[in-house]
């Protein structure tokens, strides 16, 4: 189905003109009948009493090609906004454009926020949470006596008192005494350098012995009393570890909006070509007896099909 809308314009101030050089004198002019169809009465020839015949004239300025909506899609998918470019919708190309670039700017600004404090955090546990510290606790209050003289064998490596705390301990012996303790000793330590390794220390009170806060004064070795007293320091790490893991988290989202962009952008670019090839305009000058003579009347005619 197609929808015509035609707009016409007297060009009056080229009326004296136009009647000087082609019409013929003014009581010789019959006044049109118009049909009430506009196509016939702006565009059809117009045949005077006189046999003179004013031929209308009509140019398409359109002129567009199709826009296929495969391509138009296909490349907003891979970079948004091209495909409505593509289309010829250029505001909506700017505004994917925009969308895309300030999604990843904000993803990667994210990303690197959460680098830098997750390096700060992790720095600040090596230099105030102690592994050796950890063992030795969890082994003087949790291990039966009749055990503590076989794991305080094996639980350091010898002549490692001069390395850092994590190279001063059997990993594996550690993990089997955690294991046998059981109880709120729910986990086993991670490698030194492991990101569970770094949540754990900050997140579970079975931890918190290795604390530097509690060094000279260690917790009774009651579970309860553990986590009902639960050191500054402990909670200020906890907290820092969890800034980094929501930098990390926004980042995330802004990716997201950043491939929904993608799609969204993709679905839009080919409705765009779609409608596009639907839509036709044309302009035309047309002339048309009037009062004094002939007169020139701009035409717009647009069509949408549908």
């Amino acid at each position: 189905m197609k929808c015509g809308v035609f707009i016409g314009v007297s060009l009056l101030m080229l009326q004296g003109q136009v009647s000087a050089q082609i019409s013929p004198p003014v009581g010789d002019v019959q006044p049109r009948q118009f049909t009430g169809n506009a196509r016939v009465d702006l565009f059809s020839p117009v045949a005077l009493e006189n046999g003179l015949v004013v031929q209308g004239t009509m140019s398409e300025t359109s002129g567009e090609s199709k826009k296929s909506p495969w391509i138009a899609g296909g490349m907003s998918l891979v970079l948004p906004g091209s495909g409505e470019f593509y289309a010829g919708s250029y505001w909506k190309s700017a505004v994917f454009v925009a969308i895309e670039v300030g999604a990843w700017l904000l993803a990667y600004n994210y990303d690197k926020k959460g680098d830098r404090q997750t390096d700060y955090f992790q720095g600040y546990a090596d230099q105030h949470w102690s592994v050796v510290q950890y063992a030795q606790y969890s082994l003087t209050n949790f291990v039966a006596q009749d055990r503590q003289a076989a794991y305080q064998q094996t639980l350091y490596y010898p002549n490692s008192a001069t390395l850092p705390p994590w190279q001063q301990v059997n990993w594996e012996v550690l993990n089997r005494m955690e294991s046998e303790i059981g109880g709120f000793y729910s986990h086993n330590l991670p490698p030194h350098g492991d990101q569970q390794y770094y949540e754990l220390i900050g997140k579970y009170p079975q931890f918190v012995s290795g604390w530097d806060a509690l060094k000279d004064n260690p917790l009774p070795p009651d579970y309860d009393k553990i986590k009902a007293n639960l050191p500054q320091q402990f909670t200020d790490y906890a907290s820092e570890r969890g800034k980094a893991n929501s930098y990390y988290s926004t980042a995330t989202t802004y990716v997201t909006v950043a491939l929904l962009n993608h799609v969204v952008s993709g679905i839009d670019a080919a409705w765009t070509a779609v409608t596009s090839n639907h839509a036709h305009a044309e302009a035309s000058v047309q002339t048309i007896p009037g009062p004094g003579g002939m007169v020139l009347v701009p035409a717009v005619r647009i069509e949408y099909e549908f």
